[in-house]
């Protein structure tokens, strides 16, 4: 049936000149590389998979690494069905939707926004402040001015969908003890034919957080990293882990010693199990992908699912879990 996400997806698709493959089907115009090499992209969740085929079209375009995972996380901050990415994501316990991002490029420069409201896109925001500012991030009303300056137009967040599930949540949580119940972020890392790398993170974060919580997705080496050298890893779950841990920035520098991304990614979470105490609801997912275009997602629990379009094949897997 052609339900609403895909209606949404296909005109967001088209705004910006692509097409979305079906999952595990050849992409007409794919750039022709041979087999297990690069290009190469990965991301997190099911949603990864219309923002994989929105980054691979501006590869097969020609356009640089940073515009693709710009453009591929920009489909899930669009999409109003993703309750933990941008718009229709859901609220803070007071009501707020607040965005967190970061990017990356090739030549190591970062930038980064948090507790970002009333703007569609904050992974292009956290661009501009790393290309057109001195700083890695901006946060809160500085962040919100800043982006006005440049350009961005407020807009609301907060869907009828999900002001309905804050709503309910309302009358049956206590007040001032929020649950968080979505931590779906996108994160993406890409590599293009030439070898270069980047990478993009945006979230909404947990839902009914309270006011002013800012997870690991705009946090360089917590949500996102990438070394040109080496590679890159990305995180989503439960922030305040990958946050004291690092889980990102480990999972490179376990790669720098030769470790595969699936190894990387195993012992980051192994790190995270060792040093801090988990409670049974609590998810972290890593992704990562080698300088030579080797993929690898891993899960601290089952149910993680992360994306990989490589030879112009869109797949979506199932990651292996740690616990």
């Amino acid at each position: 049936m052609y339900n609403r996400r895909k209606f949404l997806l296909s005109s967001l698709a088209a705004s910006i000149g692509i097409s979305l493959p079906l999952a595990g089907k050849p992409i007409a115009g794919s750039p022709r590389i041979r087999a297990g090499s690069r290009p190469a992209i990965i991301s997190t969740w099911n949603h990864g998979l219309a923002a994989n085929a929105a980054a691979w079209e501006q590869l097969a375009a020609g356009r640089s690494v940073l515009d693709a995972v710009e453009t591929g996380v920009r489909v899930s901050e669009a999409d109003p069905d993703v309750t933990s990415v941008g718009f229709g994501g859901l609220p803070d316990s007071s009501g707020e939707v607040t965005l967190d991002a970061c990017i990356m490029n090739s030549a190591g420069d970062a930038g980064a926004v948090a507790c970002l409201k009333n703007i569609l896109h904050p992974i292009s925001v956290a661009r501009l402040v790393m290309e057109e500012t001195p700083h890695v991030m901006l946060v809160g009303e500085g962040a919100l001015e800043f982006a006005m300056r440049n350009g961005f137009q407020k807009a609301n967040l907060l869907t009828p969908d999900a002001r309905k599930v804050w709503e309910k949540w309302k009358k049956t949580q206590e007040a001032g003890k929020p649950v968080g119940s979505g931590h779906d972020t996108i994160g993406m890392v890409a590599l293009d034919a030439g070898g270069d790398l980047a990478g993009a993170c945006t979230t909404s974060g947990l839902s009914f957080k309270l006011p002013g919580r800012v997870g690991d997705s705009p946090i360089i080496g917590a949500g996102l990293y990438v070394d040109n050298e080496v590679g890159g890893a990305a995180a989503t779950g439960v922030g305040e882990l990958v946050m004291k841990t690092l889980g990102s920035f480990l999972v490179v520098e376990m790669m720098r010693t030769g470790i595969s991304p699936e190894e990387a990614c195993r012992m980051a979470l192994e790190r995270i199990a060792e040093k801090i105490p988990l409670k049974s609801d609590m998810q972290v997912g890593f992704i990562a992908i080698s300088k030579a275009g080797e993929t690898a997602g891993y899960g601290l629990r089952k149910s993680f699912e992360y994306a990989v379009i490589k030879e112009g094949r869109n797949q979506l897997l199932t990651a292996s879990a740690l616990l």
